[in-house]
């Protein structure tokens, strides 16, 4: 058998303990995929939001609020007019994005909008038509249609107000047709706050400069409201993403420790019950290094298994969170960073906890080692 033979059949003399070892490593690596997916996909969501698919840049409240979908409050509508007024400013439109609970879904997001400014978004009607001002009128995302199984002309009841679904989007964007959109001045009346909105956005003229408008912005109404350009403009949101991305590394971490004592366990049992073997191998000539690499190649198989089944339980653990709607229309994103994050874990793993049985075996004399019984 060649010596690469070796090494990919050696981890499996024994299933059951190359089993444990592959489960033990393979949920941390599952973890990591899940928690990575839905980190980036939250980060993307953010984005979307705050962005409006189209605008340039958003202005929130300098005031936080713990029951805003943003985390901050609500801005009079005095400022889509301040904002439209600045220099560079090509066209600007506010929203109000609430939290409903409908039927069977509890987490209903329902968009407020002028529908002359649905060019903000990704609205795209498959059937029906958009909504019009001044009726209680909605445009259901598909898979709200879906959830609630609603089409053309159903009543929905959002806040013991009634409500003709008129139109249904499909974008294939889940956080889009995870929603519905009225009329802004609905949204207020039903969120009890009238003339107010969630935030205020803002496109820009092709000639105008990003950095300029926002800092002009910034030095007449800083002290009153947040210019976001990105999510790392979002403190809060940034926070929230800071401790998702703490947890996720002290998984990983604790990934390593418990992958390591795994493979110590498993890799230390191996050489003892091999002592004899190693012996002979040693009294044939194999060298040291030779020794040294067959026990961690064989360490490394497992880990390397244990990644590839991880992140595929990992990939099944997200498709399952979607499928039961957990994510609230939140889309996980699969990035080629979190697999690499994943099989650096599962390879430093399988380095560490081969370690000491390597070192052990190679400094094992050839005479005792063939005495041993």
């Amino acid at each position: 058998m060649s010596f690469l033979g070796i090494i990919l059949k050696n981890p499996f003399r024994s299933k059951v303990r190359a089993i444990l070892a592959i489960v033990g490593i393979g949920i941390g690596i599952a973890t990591i995929v899940v928690l990575g997916a839905v980190t980036a996909g939250l980060v993307s969501t953010l984005d979307e939001t705050l962005h409006a698919d189209g605008a340039d840049f958003s202005i929130m409240s300098k005031e936080s609020s713990p029951t805003s979908i943003l985390g901050f409050a609500s801005l009079n509508e005095d400022w889509i007019d301040k904002i439209k007024n600045i220099d560079g400013i090509a066209a600007v439109t506010g929203a109000y994005i609430g939290i409903f609970n409908v039927e069977n879904d509890p987490y209903f997001r329902l968009i407020g909008i002028n529908s002359q400014d649905t060019g903000f978004t990704k609205l795209e009607i498959i059937e029906g038509r958009i909504f019009n001002e001044g009726y209680n009128e909605i445009v259901l995302g598909k898979l709200t249609a879906d959830k609630l199984n609603k089409t053309i002309d159903d009543t929905l009841t959002v806040n013991n107000q009634n409500f003709k679904v008129e139109g249904i989007s499909e974008t294939g964007d889940q956080l889009q047709d995870n929603s519905a959109f009225t009329s802004l001045t609905n949204v207020q009346n039903l969120s009890h706050n009238l003339n107010e909105v969630s935030a205020v956005y803002a496109k820009l003229d092709k000639s105008s400069d990003m950095d300029i408008i926002t800092k002009r912005i910034e030095s007449q109404y800083g002290d009153e409201v947040n210019v976001i350009r990105s999510i790392s403009d979002l403190g809060t949101m940034t926070q929230t993403l800071n401790i998702v991305n703490s947890a996720s590394l002290g998984i990983s971490l604790l990934a390593i420790i418990i992958g390591a004592i795994g493979i110590i366990n498993t890799t230390i049992t191996s050489v003892y019950e091999r002592t004899r073997e190693l012996g002979v191998l040693k009294a044939m000539g194999w060298k040291k290094r030779r020794i040294l690499l067959m026990i961690l190649g064989e360490s490394l198989v497992l880990t390397i298994t244990a990644a590839i089944v991880g992140s595929i339980v990992g990939i099944i653990g997200v498709e399952l969170l979607k499928y039961l709607n957990i994510l609230q229309g939140m889309t996980p994103i699969f990035t080629i960073g979190i697999f690499i994050n994943a099989f650096i874990i599962a390879i430093t793993v399988g380095l560490i906890g081969a370690f000491y049985p390597a070192y052990r075996a190679i400094k094992l004399p050839p005479t005792e080692a063939i005495r041993y019984e």
